[in-house]
Parts: structure tokens; C-alpha cells; sequence
């Protein structure tokens, strides 16, 4: 007679012990006790049902009682809840569901794998008829046929980890305006916080309505509607709830049976999974765990590392060597066309942990650049300090993220080096690579930190720089209209050998771009010309805009709600293109698919300086970071952004060259005349007065938080000179104006009583001796203020200026780039 085991509970754990058994013990009598319908079931599965990408209930079961007794002789019971256990006579209680009735099994040895259940939080309203949790196939069914019969337009998700994001979209996929609650600060917990900020951000643009940091007080009923009411005190009225706010391990059998639970709250085991009772087995959602990198008790309930727990049981009781090694948390997460992924232990975790650690940041395609389609991923990578052992990985993404994680989780459960990923041989074709794969990049850029190749400083570095600090923007010129970072002097990374003299060696300088290499290039190039205190920032200005982007919330729901397919397809279309058709005479089409970031911007720019005013372009792109960058460059350079939307895979965007009009959106004018903050002035004249005026303003609007941009015209071009010659190409005409108009501050006239240059001296002597500031510390202030310098590129090729005769921190634009600040500020002079 063969060994009688019984196991509690279906499902990913408990299924796969059964299997595993019957596989290597033919002799065995094996039970499956089951307190609901179903043994084996893809719970993973459940949203994408509601969604209805999956559209069939049926694939959602992966074994059947009948299937599974079929194929391997095993006693299947559902409906049969376990309710006790007795360790001394090795005997459970069962109550048979099905005919109300309690009856006693022995055992040899007994598995539990109850798994997890969703957590209800004490709060009024929980228990109404349209609030629901989603943990197995009757919670999708109670879903599903409350969406059909009542035909909700709104719903609430309450709870940000990987079944609320997946019910966020699924419910949207159905026509719902959805709404996601988080109490923490993120989404997603098992990331850091910057790689969590593109989720939200992503969020935002697909039309979620997102609460942040504000969890759900309760729920109402007001005027016959149901009201969930957060903590903040907001309201949000809604048709449907879904309570996704996370599981607690099912420990309530273990706990009365006297089993030890662990700190973390789960069942605990050790390396053989037994129970403190040697004949007691535990796997899956209900055991608390060894965390493979830190080596902390912590609860991972993932269908994975269930499975292989229930076969490595399988394996020691049928006499096999085997024990459970610790898991190190691997996911994959689909958050509309975004892919998030994250393996071994996050910066949160190491931090709790006291583990030192490095990390780094890369932006790669998922394959070959050159072949269409191409999608950028971030990947951060964590790893020990003194062998650059690899701790940890999070990538966010588009396409090719899964395997690459799959890679990085292979090189934390080995304990791999990041000299080993530079090592790794990957297959390569355009459709699927790059020669240089994003792992092989990872470990690149990280060995680089470790070999001393370069110093880098983080995206939550950036805000707390000394003032004095130099940000140096080394992207094209073209890419900084998109945005820049504050105080930033843009230097593009193939000029910057000629342009060496305009950096201050003694000055700490921060060179970035748009992800990080070009940054690394710039760096090198400053070290190697005698420049000390250089440092590159890791994930470039891509990343660090992402942050601020989510801090601020300045992506507005509302204005990208076109790119909702599901829900509003195609929305403002119609009105774009009748406003198109009303005001251009000449429609232009550009192609800029295959091209990566800054690829089609830059193609933009170059085509909308061949069109006239009120001409159309209607530009299409495969970089799904174009639609936002398009808004940005078109806000920053003065023309208006008509219509976007994405079509498939391919990002659409109809931009008319200059203001003409006023494109409606769900802001008031009101609204915008009460945030704008942006303050303008044209500065025409060169003289000392009057440009210190100029900045007096400047400086205190700054101060005050405004946004301010002084656009230099004309002569008021002559402040922002160079006070020594620079050996620049030039006609005659150029040389004689050079000649004739003064160079830089420190030689301007007085607009009265200039004295041949001596009412110039006097006042500068009064100004010091009455504590005021001279004009060039005023200047250097409005630096280090942020305030935006704009010299008119017009006015320079007609004066004969060349940029590099201008100071440092000054941007070089066109009239589009005053009249696109001017329509954000509420104040305007002229100087």
C-alpha cells in the first residue's frame, strides 16, 4: 500500500503537486480537497476575460475535476472545505459542501496550499451589491453579469498592483470611464518610484482618471448613486467597484492547528517547505518565504514560484533530494501597450535590507534601430558595489521586455556579474535585436560605473545641485524645444570639442541628454580635456522629465483622450481636420516611422521650416514617445498641434505651422488665466539702464515662481556678448558691425546722460556703493533662476552675431519661441 496524501487546495500549487506525485509514484493514493468548483483554474487570466480578449470562460480552466482524474487516478473533491486539522491522529475535517455534511480523511502526509485571499478593508460600503473583489472564476462571473445587465459607464479600481492595472484596462477595453485609487505613492510596489512614474504617466495618457496617495474611506449612496469617498475627502461618483487592493495569505487552518507562522504573516516553512509539523507540508500564496537577494522572510504570492514549490514537495516525498532556494519575485505586467517587468530585489528592498548597492540606467531598442518598428525600454539595473553582482532588474517598455527580464532574472538566481552580461551571446536579427543587445548594454553602462569610466548623478539629484553647478545639455539644439532642465546651457554633443572655452573647469558640470549616451560621450570628451568635476546623469532627461512630469501631473487626462481607442477613437478628429481644411492651403504628409527619438522631431522641424504659416503637416511615427514630445516641441515653438492620435502601431499627429487659432479643450479660460504664471519681455534696447531694469524684473518675477523669457532683439543682443573677441567666420559687413556696436555688459551707454561713457562709470559706482547688484551679477542671478534667454536668431544674422559670441545659458530661437512663452504668461513688455 502506497503513501495517502492528501492536499489542500487547487489551483497553481496544489494541482501541480498532484501531478508531480502521480508522475514519480504510481502506488500513491493521493486526494484533492477543494473548497470551491474549480481545481485548476488561470487566475492570471480572470480581467483579461472581462476584457474580453479572452473571450471563451472555458479557456480559463486548465483542468477539470474529470480531466484530472482521468489522467492521473487522483480523488478529486471540490466543493470538500477542510476545516480542521488534528496532528495528533493525522486526520482532517472536512465539511462536503454539497450535502452539508462533516466527515474525517486520514493522512501520511498533508499539503496545504489554501493561497491567498483578497483583503476587504472595514469600511461602510464595502458589502454593496456593485462592490467586488476578483480572486477566481465566480468573482469574474459576478462581474461579467453586472456589466451586462447594467451597463455601467463608470467604475472605481481600487488598488494599483497587477490585477487593478490589468482591470483598469480590461474595464476600459469594455467602455468604462475608470478611475484607479492608490494609497502609496505609486502604482506597482515591486518597482522604484521613477520607474513607476511612466507607468502613471502612461495611465494618465490612456484616459485613467489616477488617485495617488489617497486611499478609499468608504462607500455611499447619494441620490440613488454610489459615491466612493477617499481619504483626501474627494469624491468620485461611480456605477461599479472593484477592490483590487491586494491578498492576505490564508492561514486560518494553519493558525488553529498550531502550525508556527512566520513574521511576515504567512505559514512558515523551511528550505524543504515542511510546516514546524514534519508530516505538514506548505506552497504557494499562504507561505511566507526567503527572499533570494536580501535573504528576508517576505510574501510573493506568484503563480511561478508555486509551482515549483509544489514539485519540489512532490520530488522529497517521494524520496527525491530537493529543497526550495528562496524566491526572488520575477514579474510581467501588461499596462495597456506598456510592458513593466522586474526582477530580484528594488532599491526599497536593499535599502530595508542594508545592502549597499550601485545602479544604472539604459535606454535601448528592443531590436535594431535601422529596422521599423523599433521601441525604446528602460532598464534599471541594481548590483553590489565591489563585483557587480547583479541584485536586481526593473524594465519598462514596449516590445522585447519579457525576455530580457527573463535574462536578468537567470543572472540574479546565479548571482551573476555585470560583466557577465557584457559576455553574454545573444541571438541577433534586425526583427528581434541589436548586435548590442539592452542586456548587453545594461552591463556596459554598469561596468563602466564600477571601472571608474564614469561618474554619474541620479534624476533625484538634479533639483538639490548647487547653484553654481553647470547643466550640460549636449542634446541638438531641435531637441531641447521639446523641454529642458532648468538653468540648463545647451552645447550639442558634436560641437562641444570646438566649444570647450565656454565651460568653466573649475565649475562642477552635469552633462545630459535625452537617455544617457550621448551624457556618457559628452563626459568623456570633458575628462579627457582637463575637466575634473564632471558627472553624467544615468537615464538622461528622458527619465528625470518623467519624474517631474508625475509630480506635477502636467499631462493632462483630458488631452489625450484620443488616444483611448476603446473608449474614444479618433476623438478631435473631426473638429481637426475641419479646422485644417478651413485654414490651409497647403497640406504636407511626412513619414517618420522607423525613426527613434530624436529622429522625428527633428524631421519635423526641418519640414515645417520649408512650410509658410497656416500650412498643415500630418506626421506619422512609430515612437510611442512621439505624441508627447510633438506637444511639447509645438507649445515650445509657437505652432499649434491640430489633431493626434495612435492607429495601431503607428503614432499620428497634425500640426499647422503658427498660431491661428484657439484648439477647444475642457480647460476655461478662466482656468488658464488663473495658473498661468509665465511672465515675457522683449528686450530691444542695449542700454545699461534699461537692461538692468530688464532683469531687476526678470529676477523678481523668478523669484516669485514664474516662468520667465526674455527674448533679446536687436540691439539688446549686445548685453548678451562676450566681453573678449571670439574667432568666428565672418563677412565685412558682419566684422564692421562687430566693430561698432559694444561688446557685452560691461561697455554699454546710458540712455541719458551717457557723458562719452562716463555716466555709464558713475552709475555703476553708485550702484556699489548702495549694495546694488551690477548687471553681470544680475545676468549670472537670472541664470541660476532659471530664467529663460532667448537671442533672436533673425536679429543675429542681420547684426552679424554668431552664438558663440553669446554668453553661457543662452538659448538661439526664432519669433515662434517668444509667441509660444507669450501664450502661457499673463504679462508682456517691451524693453
Amino acid at each position: 500500500m502506497g503513501k495517502k496524501i492528501v492536499i489542500v487546495g487547487g489551483v497553481a500549487g496544489g494541482a501541480s503537486t498532484a501531478a508531480r506525485l502521480r508522475r514519480l509514484d504510481e502506488e500513491a493514493e493521493i486526494i484533492i480537497m477543494e473548497k470551491g468548483d474549480h481545481i485548476s483554474f488561470a487566475n492570471c487570466g480572470l480581467p483579461y476575460h472581462i476584457g474580453g480578449v479572452i473571450k471563451e470562460r472555458e479557456k480559463l480552466l486548465v483542468q477539470t475535476p474529470e480531466s484530472m482524474e482521468a489522467r492521473f487516478n487522483i480523488d478529486v473533491r471540490v466543493r470538500n472545505e477542510v476545516v480542521r486539522i488534528d496532528r495528533d491522529k493525522k486526520e482532517i475535517k472536512v465539511r462536503d459542501l454539497n450535502k452539508n455534511e462533516i466527515y474525517c480523511e486520514s493522512y501520511d502526509f498533508l499539503i496545504l496550499s489554501p493561497g491567498a485571499e483578497p483583503i476587504k478593508p472595514p469600511i461602510d460600503g464595502v458589502d454593496f451589491p456593485n462592490v467586488f473583489t476578483l480572486r477566481n472564476i465566480p468573482d469574474t462571473d459576478n462581474i461579467n453579469e453586472f456589466i451586462s445587465k447594467n451597463n455601467p459607464d463608470r467604475a472605481v479600481v481600487v488598488g494599483g498592483g497587477f490585477i487593478g492595472l490589468e482591470m483598469a484596462e480590461n474595464l476600459q477595453e469594455r467602455g468604462l470611464k475608470v478611475s484607479l485609487v492608490e494609497m502609496a505613492p505609486q502604482v506597482m510596489g515591486n518597482m522604484d518610484y521613477e520607474m513607476a512614474a511612466m507607468i502613471h504617466n502612461h495611465l494618465r495618457e490612456q484616459g485613467i482618471d489616477l488617485h495617488l496617495n489617497d486611499g478609499i474611506a468608504s462607500v455611499n449612496r447619494k441620490g440613488g448613486k454610489t459615491v466612493v469617498v477617499l481619504q483626501s475627502g474627494r469624491e468620485i461618483e461611480t456605477d461599479l467597484v472593484i477592490m483590487a487592493i491586494g491578498v492576505r495569505p490564508s492561514t486560518k487552518l494553519a493558525r488553529e492547528a498550531g502550525l508556527e507562522i512566520g513574521e511576515s504573516g504567512g505559514i512558515k516553512v523551511n528550505e524543504y517547505l515542511q510546516t514546524s509539523d514534519r508530516y505538514i507540508y506548505a506552497i504557494g500564496d499562504a507561505i511566507e518565504v526567503i527572499h533570494l537577494v536580501t535573504g528576508q522572510s517576505v510574501l510573493i504570492p506568484l503563480a511561478g514560484p508555486a509551482n515549483k514549490q509544489g514539485r519540489i514537495v512532490a520530488n522529497i516525498i517521494s524520496g527525491k533530494s530537493d529543497k526550495y532556494k528562496g524566491t526572488q519575485g520575477t514579474a510581467v505586467a501588461r499596462v495597456f501597450n506598456l510592458t513593466v517587468a522586474s526582477t530580484g530585489a528594488s532599491e526599497k528592498l536593499l535599502k530595508k535590507a542594508g545592502r549597499d548597492y550601485l545602479v544604472s540606467y539604459t535606454v535601448s531598442k528592443n531590436h535594431a534601430g535601422y529596422y521599423p518598428g523599433a521601441k525604446p525600454m528602460t532598464i534599471k539595473l541594481l548590483f553590489t558595489p565591489d563585483r557587480g553582482v547583479v541584485l536586481g532588474a526593473q524594465i519598462v517598455g514596449y516590445e522585447g521586455v519579457d525576455k530580457r527580464i527573463d535574462l536578468l532574472a537567470t543572472a540574479v538566481r546565479h548571482e551573476m556579474t555585470v560583466y557577465d552580461l557584457q559576455e553574454l551571446e545573444l541571438a541577433y536579427a534586425p526583427p528581434f535585436g541589436s548586435a548590442k543587445d539592452p542586456v548587453n548594454m545594461a552591463g556596459y553602462t554598469a561596468s563602466n560605473i564600477l571601472d571608474g569610466l564614469v561618474e554619474v548623478v541620479y534624476w533625484d539629484d538634479i533639483n538639490n545641485l548647487d547653484k553654481n553647478t553647470i547643466l550640460l545639455d549636449v542634446r541638438e539644439e531641435v531637441e531641447t524645444q521639446i523641454g529642458s532642465i532648468n538653468g540648463s546651457v545647451n552645447i550639442p554633443l558634436n560641437s562641444l570639442r570646438e566649444r570647450l572655452d565656454e565651460l568653466d573647469k573649475d565649475k562642477d558640470i552635469i552633462v545630459y541628454c535625452a537617455m544617457g549616451l550621448r551624457g556618457y560621450i559628452g563626459y568623456r570628451i570633458l575628462k579627457q580635456h582637463g575637466f575634473k568635476k564632471v558627472k553624467n546623469l544615468s537615464g538622461g532627461y528622458k527619465l528625470y522629465k518623467a519624474v517631474q512630469d508625475d509630480k506635477s501631473e502636467e499631462i493632462n487626462t483630458a488631452g489625450y483622450q484620443e488616444l483611448n481607442l476603446t473608449s474614444n477613437p479618433g476623438a478631435g478628429r473631426k473638429a481637426g481636420e475641419e479646422i485644417s481644411r478651413e485654414m490651409s492651403s497647403n497640406r504636407v504628409k511626412l513619414d517618420a516611422c522607423g525613426l527613434q527619438c530624436p529622429g522625428p522631431i527633428m524631421q519635423v522641424y526641418h519640414k515645417m521650416e520649408e512650410l509658410k504659416d497656416g500650412d498643415i503637416l500630418e506626421v506619422t511615427a512609430s515612437d510611442p514617445g512621439f505624441l508627447r514630445d510633438v506637444e511639447a516641441w509645438c507649445d515650445n515653438t509657437g505652432n499649434t498641434l491640430v489633431d493626434k492620435e495612435k492607429q495601431g502601431d503607428v503614432y499620428k499627429a497634425v500640426i499647422k505651422k503658427g498660431r491661428g487659432f484657439k484648439v477647444e479643450n475642457n480647460t476655461s479660460s478662466e482656468d488658464t488665466v488663473a495658473t498661468s504664471k509665465g511672465k515675457t519681455m522683449v528686450v530691444f534696447s542695449g542700454e545699461l539702464d534699461k537692461a538692468i531694469a530688464s532683469f531687476i524684473i526678470a529676477n523678481g518675477a523668478a523669484s516669485m515662481g514664474n516662468k520667465v523669457t526674455m527674448f533679446f532683439t536687436f540691439w539688446g543682443l549686445n548685453i548678451l556678448r562676450k566681453d573678449r573677441a571670439v574667432n568666428t567666420k565672418k563677412g565685412f559687413m558682419e566684422k564692421m558691425f562687430g566693430k561698432m556696436m559694444p561688446r557685452g555688459s560691461k561697455k554699454l551707454p546710458l540712455s541719458k546722460m551717457n557723458m562719452m561713457g562716463l555716466g555709464p562709470r558713475m552709475i555703476r559706482k553708485v550702484m556699489e556703493g548702495k549694495g546694488v547688484d551690477s548687471l553681470e551679477s544680475l545676468i549670472k542671478q537670472a541664470r541660476e533662476n532659471g530664467v529663460n534667454m532667448v537671442a533672436c536668431q533673425m536679429s543675429m544674422d542681420v547684426m552679424g552675431i554668431k552664438k558663440e559670441e553669446l554668453i553661457d545659458g543662452v538659448e538661439v530661437g526664432g519669433v515662434a519661441s517668444f509667441l509660444g512663452a507669450a501664450d502661457k504668461s499673463n504679462m508682456s513688455l517691451f524693453i
